[in-house]
C-alpha cells in the first residue's frame, strides 16, 4: 500500500541543484514497506555545543577552586606569657598581619577568655591569622 504526499522542491532521493517552487506528488511507502529510520551519529545543536562547553568550564572552575581553597588549615600556635607582656602586645607580635583589635577578639575567643587580662607562665592559642 502507498500512499500519496504534496512536497516542496525536488522529489525525495532526487538531489535539486536548485530549490524548484513547484510541487511535487511523491509515492511514500506506508506499512511494512516503510524505511525504518536508521540510528546515526547524535549531533549537536549550537545551543547544545554551548551547554556542553558551559558545563564542562564550570566543572573545571569549581574543581580548580577546590584545589586552590582547599588545603588543610595550619594549626594553632602556643605562646606561654612573658613577665610584662600585654594581651595587645602578644596580639601585635604574633598576628602582626591582621588588625590588633581583630588579633585580641581572635585569641581570647580561642582561649575563652573572659578579659584581656593575662599572667606571666599563662599558655594561650594564637589561631592562624
Amino acid at each position: 500500500m502507498t500512499a500519496l504526499t504534496v512536497t516542496h522542491g525536488a522529489p525525495v532521493g532526487v538531489p535539486a541543484a536548485r530549490p524548484a517552487r513547484t510541487r511535487h506528488l511523491v509515492s511514500v511507502p506506508t506499512g511494512e514497506a516503510a524505511p525504518t529510520a536508521t540510528k546515526g551519529a547524535v549531533r549537536l545543536t549550537r545551543r547544545g555545543r554551548l551547554t556542553m562547553t558551559v558545563a564542562t568550564l564550570a566543572l573545571a572552575s569549581v574543581a580548580g577552586a577546590g584545589v586552590a581553597f582547599g588545603g588543610q588549615a595550619a594549626a594553632p600556635e602556643q605562646v606561654t606569657v612573658e613577665t610584662g607582656q600585654t594581651l595587645t602586645s602578644i596580639a601585635a607580635l604574633e598576628m602582626s598581619g591582621v588588625p590588633t583589635d581583630d588579633a585580641i577578639t581572635r585569641i581570647r575567643q580561642a582561649n575563652d577568655l573572659s578579659t584581656s587580662h593575662v599572667h606571666a607562665g599563662q599558655t594561650l592559642l594564637i589561631p592562624a591569622s
